[in-house]
Parts: C-alpha cells; structure tokens; sequence
C-alpha cells in the first residue's frame, strides 16, 4: 500500500455506535440536539477510483488524478487486474462495513444478499468466511446493510439489516458466535423491505427501513417502517433522540444508502420514490419534504459516502445506471451544484465502470468501500461480483463528466 493511504487512515468507527438487542423507537425532533452542518472546503473535483491496492496483485497500478494510466486488462475467471478490486466472484454484495487497520492493507465486511454470507475481504487476499445469517431475499430482502460497532477494536461484533421469514430485523454478531436479534419487529412486506444501517459518528447507529410495500406506512408514526432510526447498541433510542422516540425522520419508501460526515455533522440518506430517486440531508425533527437533490431519471441510488477533503463531496453509488454519482457539498452542508458521474466506463483515466454499485462505507475520511449487485439483474464478467476500494480526487482532472 502507498505512504499515502498509510497516513490517511483515521477511524471512523471510534466515535459512532451500532445496534443492540430490542425493540426501540426514535423520532423526527431531536430533543436538543441536531444534525447541525459541519464546515468543509469547497468542491474542487468529484472523488473517483485510484487504487489503493496497487501495491498488491500483478496488475497494472492506476494513476492519481490527471495522470495517464494504462488500461486495466479485462478479468480472467476470479482474478481481476483492477488493484482497487479486493475481493471477486461473490454474490450480490448489496451490505459492506470497512474495517479500521493500517491503512496498507485495506479490509471490509461484505455481505451477500441472497445468501446471507458474511466474507472478510482484504486487499492483496482472497475472500474468507466470516459468518452466515439466515435470511430470506423475496421481496428485495435478504442481507442489505452491516455496520460494525462503534467499539469494534474492543468488542469486534458487527450489526446487520435483514429480512427474515416473519419481519425485517437488524441483529449482532461476531465471529463464530450466532447472531442475536437487536431491534426486531420491522414490518416485512411482498416488496419494500430493503434496508440499510450506518453510524451517526456521535455515537448512535442509524437504520434505515422501507416501507414494505405500503407507502402509507411511511407516514404512521405507529409503524418502523418507512422511518430514519437512531438507536444505542441494545436497540433503544439513542440519546439526544427527539421525545425519546426510535425515528429521527419519516418518510421513506426504499432506501439504498445511509452515511454521515466524520464529525457527524452531516447525515444523509438515499431512497428510490416512485417517480424519481431522492437524496435527503437529515434533520432531526424535520420532515423530508425536501430533498437534498433528486433524479428523475432514477438510476437506483444506493449507498454514499461522505469524503471529507480539500474538495467538499458525497459520492452515491447507483444499482440500476451502474455509476458513481458524485455531488459537491458546500462549506454550510448543501449540495452546491449537479453531480458529476465517474465509473460510467467513459471517463476517467483509465476509464472505468464495475457495473451496478450497492452497499457503501468508509474505512477513513480519504478511503471507501463498495460492492456490486451485477448478479442481479446486471451484466456481470468473469469476476463479479465485486467489493471494490473508492477513493476521492485530491487534484483537478479525473473520473467526471459533467
């Protein structure tokens, strides 16, 4: 790994903390405490993927923003050339959890959809098994979202959002040991019932539901879902949660992604409408009237990260277009202008796509973590599917277009 990722590491996991065991409740007014914007620098350039892996493989080694590289030959069977590609063949990898280390070898959790599994990927390594949940996967079900716990050096357990046989649930685990339910009781549907969980990075986790299958549900104050949850480790509201209620936002109907800023300053979350794909910044308290930027062209925005660097971005994968959306931020917390689109295979040098991207999360404020869904319903190659490492651009030039 380069002495550039080596110096970039900084855990983000340190300060946010994931789901417990129960049933809790949160609300959309945060009793005293808000989601409130965080300064970053102005946008200069979208992020883009470099390859943090480069030093692992035998294959070609990406150049940094502007530089010319050469392109990344095509994958044969399980191996792929691509040094940002750290794990391949697996299925339907919709959930991903960065792990903190060093930063010379990069890691995540990755989580098949249909299957349940739970595999350690790392760079320069192949895949191994880490746990396996039981699952059903009707309904846009199955494995959709990890998160470790915020003290996950210490007491290495892992939250999970799943569908099961009776509802959607989010449960704890660690290697070698049975999962345990956290928060059960989410209303399970013929459709709707893809979730996802992240970290606030205050010390809470966030869960987001869909509303399986019953926009109305959405709106009821009396149902999980549809609903942003801000929970403590054992499934209670978290503190600081408005009127002590687990939801701090209602509203939603199919979220792909949750992901926050470092400081926790910033919360966003994304979710397919039925007449276009929305983009949400959230306030505790506040409903989601307005999003923070909307496609109507709806390429199935899934998870997002929040880079915070010298260029102010929070970039969205997309399982339907199969790019990276990647959006200024300005330094009040708003998105300040249209995305630029990077991993469409036309930008970028080299130019790159790895198809349909789902689950997302960052390993530290200059690295992240995605993986493909091109098993289900897309085009997937020889290696897919995949748990790839994204990274932001640090000078002008790179995988955009306007």
């Amino acid at each position: 790994m380069r002495t550039r990722y080596r110096s970039a590491l900084l855990a983000i996991l340190a300060c946010g903390v994931l789901l417990p065991a129960g049933c809790a409740r949160f609300d959309d007014t945060a009793a005293g405490q808000t989601f409130s914007p965080a300064p970053v620098p102005s946008p200069e350039s979208p992020p883009e993927v470099q390859g943090p892996g480069a030093d692992s493989g035998s294959g070609p080694k990406q150049a940094r923003p502007g530089q010319s590289a050469a392109p990344v030959p095509p994958p044969q069977g399980c191996k792929d050339f691509d040094p940002s590609v750290i794990a391949t063949c697996l299925d339907t990898v919709a959930a991903v959890a960065g792990l903190p280390g060093d930063g010379s070898t990069p890691s995540a959790l990755a989580g098949e959809r249909k299957s349940g599994r739970v595999l350690l990927a790392t760079s320069g390594k192949d895949a191994t098994d880490f746990a396996t949940l039981e699952v059903q996967a009707a309904g846009d079900g199955g494995l959709t979202g990890l998160a470790l716990s915020p003290s996950y050096v210490e007491d290495q357990l892992v939250f999970a959002y799943i569908t099961t046989a009776t509802d959607n649930r989010v449960v704890r685990f660690a290697k070698g040991q049975s999962p345990k339910p956290v928060l059960t009781g989410i209303p399970k549907g013929a459709s709707g019932n893809r979730g996802t969980i992240g970290t606030d990075n205050r010390g809470a986790l966030l869960v987001a539901t869909g509303d399986a299958g019953n926009p109305a549900a959405a709106a009821d104050p009396n149902s999980l879902a549809g609903k942003l949850l801000r929970i403590d480790t054992s499934g209670k509201a978290a503190a600081g949660n408005p009127n002590g209620s687990l939801a701090v936002a209602a509203g939603l109907h199919a979220p792909g992604g949750v992901c926050a800023s470092a400081d926790g300053g910033r919360v966003w979350v994304t979710d397919r409408l039925a007449d276009k794909d929305a983009l949400y910044r959230i306030q505790a308290g506040q409903p989601l009237a307005t999003p923070a930027w909307t496609w109507p062209d709806k390429p199935g925005v899934a998870g997002c990260a929040d880079f915070v660097d010298a260029n102010g971005s929070l970039s969205v994968g997309t399982a339907l277009a199969g790019n990276l959306q990647n959006l200024p931020v300005s330094p009040d917390g708003a998105i300040s202008g249209k995305p630029t689109i990077s991993l469409d295979g036309k930008t970028g040098k080299p130019p790159l796509t790895y198809g349909r991207l789902a689950g997302m999360s960052m390993i530290n404020p200059q690295l992240a973590v995605a993986g493909t869904v091109n098993k289900d319903g897309g085009t997937p190659v020889s290696s897919d599917d995949r748990v790839v490492l994204i990274t932001p651009a640090t000078s002008g030039g790179g995988n955009s277009k306007d």
